[in-house]
């Protein structure tokens, strides 16, 4: 009786398999804490929310003192000007250094999960766009608000935003 030939080492009908490095698990960037992740968007937003402060309490204050009709208006422009200076500031960190005002004071930003810069293009468009407009959608919008920032208790501390976007937040 004759002998079935050898098997081959290597079986073709195998799934392909790769060597992948995980940069985030090389050691070259550390993940952000979740803790002070929440802390600079609570700075963030209370920094915007100043200058809101300061439309809805300065406006009816000027009504009742009888002020002159013309410093309502001012107060709102001026408040509406310091809002899109914020703005251009924030947008000028965040394609520089990938950090809003409190990321940079807490020392994270956004970079790529490469580990390559984030371009400001890439965090509107891909990272705060598309979860804004999800979350104006009736029902589905109160699922996505609330599921975005759970996402960040995995072991990879992304949340849904980030995952859309292919971001990670590390200590800078």
């Amino acid at each position: 009786m004759q002998q079935p030939p050898p098997l081959p080492t290597v079986n073709p009908y195998a799934a392909p398999t790769a060597r992948v490095i995980d940069p985030l698990q090389t050691g070259t960037q550390e993940l952000a804490d979740r803790g002070i992740r929440l802390l600079a968007k609570i700075v963030d937003g209370l920094v915007y929310g100043a200058l809101f402060l300061l439309i809805l309490v300065a406006a009816p204050l000027l009504v009742k003192s009888g002020g002159n009709s013309v410093a309502g208006p001012i107060i709102v422009i001026v408040a509406a000007l310091g809002v899109i200076v914020l703005l251009i500031v924030n947008c000028v960190l965040l394609h520089r250094y990938g950090q809003t005002i409190a990321k940079r004071w807490f020392k994270i930003k956004i970079v790529r999960t490469d580990g390559s810069p984030c371009s400001l293009l890439r965090v509107i468009f891909a990272r705060w766009l598309p979860v804004t407009l999800l979350g104006v959608i009736p029902l589905v919008g109160y699922i996505v608000s609330l599921l975005d920032p759970l996402l960040i208790f995995r072991d990879d501390y992304r949340c849904l935003h980030d995952q859309i976007a292919d971001t990670v937040v590390v200590k800078a």
